[in-house]
């Protein structure tokens, strides 16, 4: 089953929205994790994970392709019930020389209720906005753009340079996306388009092994969308953040040849996917997923046919 057909066929955002109020009483103590800050050092990078919450997705987006009685075994273990489960978000605070880096904004106000904890996190941190010196997107949805400008539409972040790849800003900015895109990304689209422009005065297009400064490398992971990219940190084996390229620590490491819900173009994701986990467990290479367990640092294991997630 691909996005469209699971938004298609009855869930949309809007559905989504309201899952969240649904699963409130529920995960509320999940969101303690916001108050959690793990702090780490990877060669010249100093990196900081600051939660941004957590949103709640449904069964049929994260295993749109278990069975049933598949679903009923993972969901628990996701911290959910049989319809949904919490998905934290992750985001990497990276110091380097004069540098203060975001590696993606979190929700804002534009997703669920349940997110967009980032700004208030940096606040208890000591970190106002003003000091952030770039932002680097991983993409374009909501949970991970939606916090470029504020609810009154100021830009967050007012002295960061902003990045993006070069596919993601020509797929999400089409100005005739209402034709060229199924319905069930127009929503979707218009968010992109709202964070996009917002900034781009500032925004500088970006393509594959570029660096956005020594360092820190942009590598493509086409397939969660089109311009999708995650980004290497050299030193110490390397750091790849994934982004939504693997998009669950247990799902995907577990069932490999599984697809995700969102994704855009479902069969590239999936290679994509494969390939990111055979070369993390062949070259040992540490990873840092936006919406795994907090706070999502650690490394892929062989296991059989599949693999298992080794916290770091």
């Amino acid at each position: 089953m691909t996005t469209r057909d699971t938004i298609a066929n009855g869930l949309s955002r809007r559905d989504l929205l309201k899952l969240t109020a649904a699963a409130a009483v529920m995960l509320a103590s999940r969101n303690a994790i916001a108050a959690d800050f793990h702090r780490f050092q990877h060669g010249t990078f100093d990196i900081t994970v600051v939660s941004d919450g957590f949103l709640t997705l449904p069964a049929e987006i994260l295993l749109p392709d278990a069975t049933l009685e598949e679903r009923q075994a993972i969901m628990p273990r996701l911290g959910g019930n049989a319809a949904t489960a919490p998905v934290q978000a992750n985001i990497p605070l990276i110091r380097h020389g004069e540098d203060l880096i975001l590696i993606d904004t979190g929700s804002g106000s534009h997703f669920q209720a349940s997110a967009g904890k980032l700004a208030a996190n940096l606040k208890s941190l000591g970190i106002a906005p003003e000091a952030i010196t770039k932002v680097v997107f991983t993409h374009a949805h909501p949970d991970h753009s939606g916090a470029t400008t504020t609810i009154d539409g100021k830009v967050l972040y007012p002295n960061a340079q902003y990045f993006v790849s070069e596919a993601e800003w020509a797929f999400w900015t089409d100005k005739d996306y209402a034709t060229h895109m199924p319905s069930a990304l127009h929503d979707f689209a218009r968010g992109a388009q709202r964070d996009l422009f917002a900034v781009k005065d500032r925004l500088t297009l970006v393509r594959p092994d570029q660096e956005i400064i020594p360092g820190m490398r942009i590598q493509q992971t086409r397939g969660h969308t089109p311009g999708h990219v995650s980004i290497e940190l050299a030193g110490d084996g390397g750091l790849l953040i994934t982004g939504d390229a693997c998009t669950n620590d247990v799902i995907f490491f577990e069932n490999p040849a599984w697809h995700f819900g969102f994704d855009t173009e479902p069969e590239v994701a999936l290679r994509t996917r494969q390939m990111l986990l055979d070369r993390a467990a062949t070259d040992k290479l540490k990873m840092l997923g936006y919406h795994w367990s907090y706070p999502g640092v650690g490394y892929a294991e062989r296991k059989d046919a599949s693999y298992r997630f080794v916290s770091a």
